[in-house]
């Protein structure tokens, strides 16, 4: 029987098509670097889209937004110059290997790993982390739904006080917001104020700086499932598809492999050859070791990590209470839009510190299966663009004085529930009173400060 020969190059197009249409299971999975259409589909039809209804909001029809207090994460970005070194890396290793792939039959016999050879590496170090063009159009597209939700807030000429972190990606990201409100907006000057005290609390703070972020056993967790068996099964996969001898491999590398798959359809929308080297299971993996990460470095994994950021909680209340005060003396609010743009490292921090997306077990090593319905998933509560909105409202005809001002919190323009009450809407004294201890406890200074002995237990922290 005569054989079948077939083209590599067409091999190779037919596997393209086939993993294209797999590829769309991974959207779901990239953790921190998930686009914010992931979070709120309807926005790939319409960017201006203000989604399905909400229900059962339970916001009385007297009530009135007096002031919107609006914590942004910054749009899409380039991967960071160590991800990118990462990247060079591994393609370096792929195109080492190239000259015994170079025949067709090397090709048809491992097509991934000949695509990616030719794939063309245009990302540089230069880049490094700053805002994409797509991010830009997240700023933009998110300040005009914003603005078509709360057109009483937005409305010409009122103020918008508009703050950043340093980093130049929140600075672009601010000014990108600024642009899609349009010329009538009053801004208090021309420029974003920088405010890192507020925006990047955590570098300010030395227990957190010491004994968590510049700690190697503090992400004793995140080491422990680089090196089980769940990424050791990925890590042999992805080794196999490319060819290459499995020691040639680490789970960084193949960390930065399926990165790539995310930074190319979040900042051009496309489907990455490198996506190809990765099924669903393995992006759940991959996931989860995102997560770990955030979890023990951002969020309920250590106390401080939380704890830092009671200085941009207790900020946020103290606008609240001057613009009660104001409403109740008939004053005009002074500041009724306040916009700040951050990092997914001053969001996941302070909701970890209001209790939101807590799981009954702590995420750890050994533990991936029982934690495949966690609340902790940092795609969906911090992708690019992430936003959490405080709204206060002056409600009209109401039963007794309490409910005369009365909030709602907003995660990526979704309503969220109330720890205390479980319902969307509360009263400010009420929220108030919940958030009392750290309001009036949870001192900055004293939190960070680093203990006066340095062998600090690990899980003292």
């Amino acid at each position: 029987m005569a054989s079948l020969w077939v083209r590599p190059a067409f091999l190779s197009a037919v596997l393209l098509l086939l993993l294209e249409v797999a590829s769309a299971g991974l959207n779901g999975y990239f953790g921190t670097k998930s686009r914010y259409e992931d979070v709120n589909p309807y926005l790939v039809r319409d960017p201006l889209s203000l989604g399905p209804a909400a229900v059962g909001s339970g916001l009385p029809p007297s009530c009135a937004p007096l002031q919107l207090r609006a914590l942004l994460r910054h749009g899409t970005r380039y991967p960071t110059a160590e991800q990118i070194r990462r990247l060079g890396d591994l393609r370096a290793r792929l195109l080492r290997r190239r000259p015994a792939a170079d025949s067709g039959a090397a090709a048809a016999a491992c097509p991934v790993a000949a695509d990616l050879a030719a794939w063309q590496m245009w990302y540089n170090e230069s880049l490094d982390g700053r805002l994409a063009p797509q991010g830009r159009r997240d700023m933009e597209h998110l300040a005009r739904r914003l603005a078509a939700r709360f057109p009483a807030l937005f409305a010409a000429r009122r103020r918008l006080v508009l703050a950043s972190s340093s980093k130049h990606r929140c600075l672009q990201s601010g000014a990108a917001f600024r642009r899609g409100l349009g010329p009538s907006f009053s801004l208090g000057s021309d420029e974003v104020e920088v405010n890192d005290s507020l925006m990047r609390f955590f570098d300010h703070c030395a227990k957190f700086v010491a004994l968590v972020e510049e700690n190697d056993t503090a992400m004793c967790q995140v080491k422990a499932f680089k090196e089980g068996p769940e990424m050791k099964e990925v890590v042999e996969k992805v080794a196999s598809a490319l060819c290459l001898p499995v020691e040639e491999l680490n789970a960084d590398l193949v960390q930065v492999a399926f990165l790539t798959c995310s930074y190319e359809l979040a900042i051009k929308n496309v489907t990455s050859p490198w996506c190809s080297l990765f099924s669903e299971e393995d992006a759940k993996v991959l996931e989860y070791l995102n997560d770990l990460k955030q979890y023990w470095k951002r969020g309920y994994g250590y106390d401080i990590n939380s704890r830092s950021s009671c200085i941009l909680f207790q900020d946020i209340f103290q606008h609240l209470d001057k613009a009660v005060e104001e409403s109740k003396s008939s004053k005009p609010i002074s500041s009724p839009v306040i916009v700040q743009v951050g990092h997914a490292e001053t969001l996941q921090p302070l909701l970890a510190l209001m209790g939101f997306f807590k799981d009954d077990e702590p995420l750890k090593a050994n533990n991936y299966i029982r934690q495949a319905h966690r609340k902790f998933r940092t795609g969906r509560i911090v992708p690019y663009a992430a936003n959490l909105v405080f709204v206060l409202y002056h409600c009209d005809q109401v039963k007794n004085p309490e409910e005369e001002y009365q909030v709602q919190m907003l995660l990526n323009e979704k309503l969220m529930l109330f720890q205390h009450s479980n319902e969307t809407i509360s009263t400010y004294t009420d929220l108030k009173d919940y958030y009392k201890n750290i309001l009036e406890n949870c001192h900055f200074k004293e939190e960070c400060e680093l203990p006066k002995v340095n062998n600090t237990a690990i899980d003292e922290l």
